[in-house]
């Protein structure tokens, strides 16, 4: 008679084929990172507001390494040939700032990998582009019409933040059908 086994419940089943060591160490890893009080995925998802809109415009961060000592991690930055040298002058204010958003010495030191910008495949580093330079006034009656949207509401910041919306929107349905009619008459 053959013995058959309870069935595994189905958050505990395998995926079909071989699972990333990754995948299976993930909560371990991160547990141990959150238990020194360093949350890693804070890196990645902040990273502009951490390093600054031009810092992030450079550099990736890749990886966060702890030594054996225990305290003061390893940061791992990813960044371009042309752009390390500049970024290896500010690796000290950087490591302030990572700092200063965790309250203590959690970076003890930064790494910088370089990677070509164009040429491998598995190497095409892609950073952030520069946000656009903001100094062009819009359209008067477009903020005419933007203010008069938001006029019924009676709370300040969200009106303004209201007017700021309306404005983008309009401006930008303004320029397609600028460029509809400038199509058209080609």
């Amino acid at each position: 008679m053959a013995h058959n086994p309870r069935p595994m419940p189905s958050s505990q089943r395998r995926v079909r084929g071989f699972e990333p060591t990754s995948g299976l160490l993930k909560e371990q890893v991160r547990a141990a990172g959150e238990s020194r009080g360093f949350a890693v995925t804070r890196l990645l998802t902040h990273w502009p507001e951490i390093a600054g809109v031009e810092m992030a415009s450079m550099t990736r961060p890749i990886k966060v390494g702890y030594g054996r000592e225990g305290m003061g991690a390893s940061l791992t930055l990813l960044t371009t040939g042309a752009q390390a040298p500049m970024v290896e002058m500010q690796k000290e204010k950087l490591r302030d700032r990572v700092n200063a958003v965790y309250g203590y010495a959690a970076i003890s030191r930064i790494i910088l990998t370089q990677i070509a910008a164009t040429g491998f495949a598995e190497g095409q580093a892609q950073f952030m582009a520069k946000p656009k330079a903001v100094g062009t006034a819009p359209d008067p009656t477009v903020r005419a019409e933007a203010a008069r949207t938001a006029a019924p509401i009676n709370d300040t910041g969200l009106r303004a933040a209201l007017e700021v919306m309306a404005q983008n929107v309009l401006a930008r349905q303004a320029t397609t059908a600028r460029h509809a009619t400038k199509e058209s008459s080609e």
